[in-house]
């Protein structure tokens, strides 16, 4: 090979890579003026009132992909169809009554951003919308409310405007769609869980990276579901596969599920001495599945796998021909586990390659919030939003409404973080820029332009900082606070008015208000108050009484959906790799163990076929394992723990007895003895889980 083929494959390497790199930062920036640009230009030939309505819409509604925009835009209207409605009750119910409106403008901003924190992705946006909107409004229109129905009108006109500039320049424009990237994550996820479980299988991971990957996992799901929501919105295929991703995803959970018992048996069969022969009889078995996950071809060859186990456990379990009967138990509890691993891992992987099975249930996302959080939500963003309405109207400030509105922006955008004090003073810092920037523009740059066209290329490099700062994550509120503060305070409308004092009065107000606002969020029960924090735990735990009360019809689903939300919650809340999170991962890990453990058993105590005394003792028994189980995980403590422990050994010796029972009548159905076995190990997996020296159980014990 020449030097110069050379040189232009090591140059066409490295162009692709800019592309799928920097080069996609860049085409993302520019569809953002583009769609910035294009909106203000048609307000600005339709005459509307205020471009820079439309303007700002374009910057909080661009994302990277399509669907998300669409996701966006969809939220984004109805959000603010409902703020304009809003507006328009409010401002007729109390006219003239400038006290009452605030009031109720606090309560209905506060009830929207509350809502917002208890739906989260897109539709967090459409219920913070709702609220803000409403203020955006009506504050402008308190002291004239006879242009309030035209100033809602163009309100309106303006957002669509800019609703309709983002999803056309989002679609048209070198489209970018989640779905390519949704088959990729898929595929990585796929390797990453089939190497992660042979690793456990195999023994070869400590217990903090185990713990560790589990979290990952956690991340994962939640990901995957809010990416395959905004995803539904790109085309009909991806609308009409989102059932089967939904699928995929609680199949996914299931395995994941499945996969952490299965290690916790193993663990503890390889800590006990006297189930070392247990661990040894199934040892061969988990090294031949770790080989199957480790071949990359696993769809086949587990299902060949699963075919042949049963008959080769029980082989197995007959060659322990020495061991006590709790060594036997043991076995018998890890293989039903292991055949249950198997089992939900071909359902994960066949779904990965088809559609899931006829006449199976719509399978749901349950996100879950602790009404605790809801409240103190609802709480902080009522006072800081009556505090700076007090204050207006107290000093009749004429800037007193920004600062209003920048106390109700500053709340509402910062709801989704786990830190908004932070959020809060990003945003403020970068409306400060946006004040500085906006006063130079005014002053000396708008009056010496001529043209849309200057105007476009003369607002480009300040927008597109700041668009390149709301990207990432780290930066995000200095780039939200520049862009959407630069356009409300400076951006050109068709009828410019250069007056500095009122740009800097109006940036004043919404910079103190913001201040006050983070101070506020930083001392009203922030969102990592231990106290709080501690209540999304308890709806953490709370998720295994929901095992054992809830009604069955698609518990597995719900209950593993909400755990791993509230876990993917607490995650943010809480610094990575300290106590604090070890514990909540700890209780998450044994929620979803025990929580499994209790599914199983109830559909399994379901089929038991009994006689009418054995009926009778059984159902006492099984309520009450039912019971101590939920309130061990609503109030943990030594005392629930005993009674837990002891329900639970209480129904093992029935389920033991029906179990000789059915051994000895010869005419019972296999499926009888397969059944009660089934409950056996249920309840004997529940127990070890129980007395586990690595649960959080100890602390409180």
């Amino acid at each position: 090979m020449s030097f110069v083929a050379g040189q232009r494959i090591a140059m066409r390497a490295a162009w692709h890579d800019w592309l799928v790199t920097d080069g996609l930062v860049w085409l993302h920036l520019a569809k953002t003026l583009l769609a910035a640009f294009l909106a203000m230009g048609i307000a600005m030939r339709l005459e509307l009132p205020q471009p820079r309505v439309a303007m700002t819409t374009t910057f909080v509604l661009m994302q990277p992909f399509s669907g998300m925009v669409l996701a966006k835009s969809v939220y984004r209207f109805a959000g603010t169809a409902l703020g304009m409605v809003a507006a328009l009750v409010l401002g007729a119910m109390f006219v003239q009554q400038t006290e009452l409106y605030a009031l109720a403008l606090t309560l209905w901003v506060a009830a929207c951003t509350a809502l917002a924190v208890r739906y989260r992705q897109f539709r967090w946006y459409g219920f913070v919308l709702a609220g803000y909107t409403a203020a955006l409004i009506g504050i402008p229109a308190v002291s004239h409310p006879d242009g309030l129905l035209i100033a809602t009108l163009m309100r309106g006109a303006e957002v669509m405007l800019g609703i309709v500039c983002s999803g056309v320049v989002s679609a048209l424009v070198f489209p970018r769609h989640a779905g390519a990237t949704l088959a990729h994550s898929l595929d990585s996820r796929q390797a990453r869980f089939a190497a992660f479980a042979g690793g456990v299988l195999r023994g070869r991971l400590s217990r903090i990276e185990r713990e560790r990957r589990f979290a990952d996992f956690v991340d994962e799901i939640v990901g995957f579901e809010a990416t395959r929501g905004f995803a539904a919105y790109e085309s009909p295929a991806m609308r009409q596969g989102s059932a089967t991703l939904a699928h995929l995803n609680s199949a996914f959970m299931d395995a994941c599920a499945r996969l952490h018992a299965l290690d916790q048996s193993i663990k503890r069969l390889r800590a006990a001495p006297g189930t070392r022969c247990a661990h040894d009889a199934l040892a061969p078995y988990l090294d031949e599945l770790a080989g199957v996950f480790e071949s990359g071809s696993q769809r086949m060859q587990l299902a060949r796998y699963k075919d042949a186990l049963p008959k080769r456990l029980r082989a197995a379990q007959r060659g322990l021909v020495d061991a006590d009967r709790a060594t036997i138990l043991d076995f018998t509890t890890s293989a039903e586990l292991l055949y249950r691993f198997v089992a939900d891992t071909i359902r994960y992987v066949s779904i990965a390659h088809e559609a899931p099975p006829a006449g199976r249930a719509a399978s749901r996302y349950a996100a879950r919030t602790s009404r605790f959080v809801l409240a103190a939500t609802f709480a902080r963003t009522s006072i800081v939003i009556a505090a700076a309405a007090w204050f207006w109207i107290v000093t009749a400030w004429p800037s007193g409404g920004d600062a209003v509105i920048g106390a109700t922006l500053a709340c509402a955008l910062s709801s989704a973080s786990a830190r908004p004090s932070k959020f809060i003073v990003q945003m403020a810092a970068g409306a400060a820029c946006a004040v500085v920037t906006g006063y130079v523009f005014l002053c000396h740059v708008y009056p010496a332009i001529d043209g849309f066209a200057l105007l476009c290329v003369a607002l480009a490099p300040p927008l597109a900082a700041g668009a390149f700062l709301a990207m990432r994550p780290s930066s995000a509120g200095y780039g939200i606070g520049f862009c959407v503060f630069f356009c409300l305070l400076a951006a050109p409308d068709n009828r410019i008015v250069y007056d500095a004092g009122v740009l800097l009065n109006n940036g004043i107000a919404i910079l103190v208000a913001m201040i006050a606002a983070a101070i506020a969020c930083a001392v009203i029960v922030p969102p990592r108050t231990p106290w709080l924090v501690g209540r999304t735990l308890a709806e953490l735990r709370a998720q295994a009484a929901l095992a054992c009360e809830g009604r069955l019809a698609n518990l597995s689903e719900r209950f593993h959906s909400g755990t791993h939300d509230l876990m993917s919650q607490l995650r943010g809340l809480l610094v990575a790799r300290s106590r604090e999170h070890r514990r909540a991962l700890s209780w998450m890990l044994v929620t979803l163990e025990v929580g499994q453990a209790m599914i199983d058993l109830r559909h399994e105590a379901r089929a038991l076929q009994l006689a009418e005394p054995w009926r009778i003792a059984w159902g006492m028994a099984f309520a009450r394992v039912l019971r101590d189980i939920a309130a061990l995980f609503r109030a943990p403590g030594s005392a629930s723990l005993r009674r837990a422990i002891g329900s639970v050994v209480a129904s093992i010796l029935i389920a033991e007895a029906l179990l000789d029972g059915a051994r000895a009548d010869r005419d019972a159905p296999p499926e009888v003895r397969h059944t009660t076995q089934r409950v056996l190990a249920c309840l004997h997996f529940v127990r070890t889980a129980l007395v586990d020296p690595d649960a959080p159980f100890e602390a409180s014990r």
